[in-house]
């Protein structure tokens, strides 16, 4: 199995503690962020780990992880991103998708391994606990996410209206199968350049968008659910409140530092 970590931007929302490293290499409780991914994957079986990097790129390399540049990282977001890595997309191997500002429990990966879909995405059920540590109204910041009957994934990354367009929320971890990692490279490839996808060009679609499109081309697109176990590291005010949640205790209840503090 091939990990690409995606850690190519800045993580401006994080200065200034990104002024001098990108958003992955950040420390919670006192350990970068890349390292208690990595960590987790290893765990898991996934050995197979390229850090698709840009802004200070020579850091990650620096920390001992293999490396690939994202040369327009400034200029493009997350798809495009994992793309200029994909002559690293072994079609003999299932392929994990992982957002670089995320940690995330055994149990978690474990999920996610255990589903043998096209496609795979973690959600967590308990997401709306988790939103309002961080956020007055979660309903503002949350994205929509439908679940068809069968169990597929109809939608996700819209603006919901009711907490009832929101079955879970997509934590930023992906599975594409073996046997789907070439149609995945057909696809982006296939794609109109010029079209605008939920309000982003091409070169800056979020991968929310790539996602649906893909459902909406016909792909079964799957979910492998979770209740917490993850964090997203998006500013300084989540990393602040983190650490509070450490050091009394309360932090354990969504995610397990211990697992990765070695």
């Amino acid at each position: 199995m091939k990990a690409l970590i995606l850690a190519a931007g800045q993580g401006t929302r994080l200065r200034p503690l990104t002024d001098d490293r990108p958003k992955c290499m950040v420390e919670l409780a006192g350990r970068p962020l890349i390292a208690r991914q990595a960590s987790t994957l290893r765990a898991g079986g996934v050995n197979d780990i390229t850090v698709v990097s840009g802004y200070r790129a020579d850091q990650i390399a620096a920390a001992g992880f293999a490396t690939c540049v994202n040369p327009r990282f400034a200029a493009t977001n997350m798809v495009a991103t994992l793309f200029s890595a994909e002559h690293l997309m072994d079609e003999t191997q299932d392929l994990l998708i992982c957002y670089g500002d995320i940690v995330y429990e055994a149990r978690v990966l474990a999920a996610l391994l255990t589903v043998d879909a096209p496609v795979t995405v973690v959600i967590d059920r308990q997401w709306r606990r988790y939103w309002e540590l961080r956020l007055e109204d979660p309903l503002t910041d949350a994205e929509t996410l439908k679940l068809g009957p069968d169990g597929r994934l109809l939608e996700l990354g819209k603006k919901p209206k009711t907490y009832a367009d929101i079955e879970g929320q997509y934590i930023g971890l992906i599975k594409v199968r073996a046997d789907q990692v070439r149609a995945l490279k057909e696809l982006y490839h296939a794609m109109n350049r010029s079209a605008v996808y939920d309000g982003k060009d091409f070169d800056n679609m979020y991968m929310t968008s790539f996602i649906q499109y893909q459902i909406d081309q016909g792909w079964d697109v799957r979910v492998a659910p979770t209740d917490n176990g993850w964090l997203e590291v998006d500013s300084v005010t989540d990393l602040e409140l983190y650490h509070r949640m450490a050091a009394d205790g309360s932090l354990a209840t969504f995610y397990n530092l211990q697992e990765t503090q070695a």
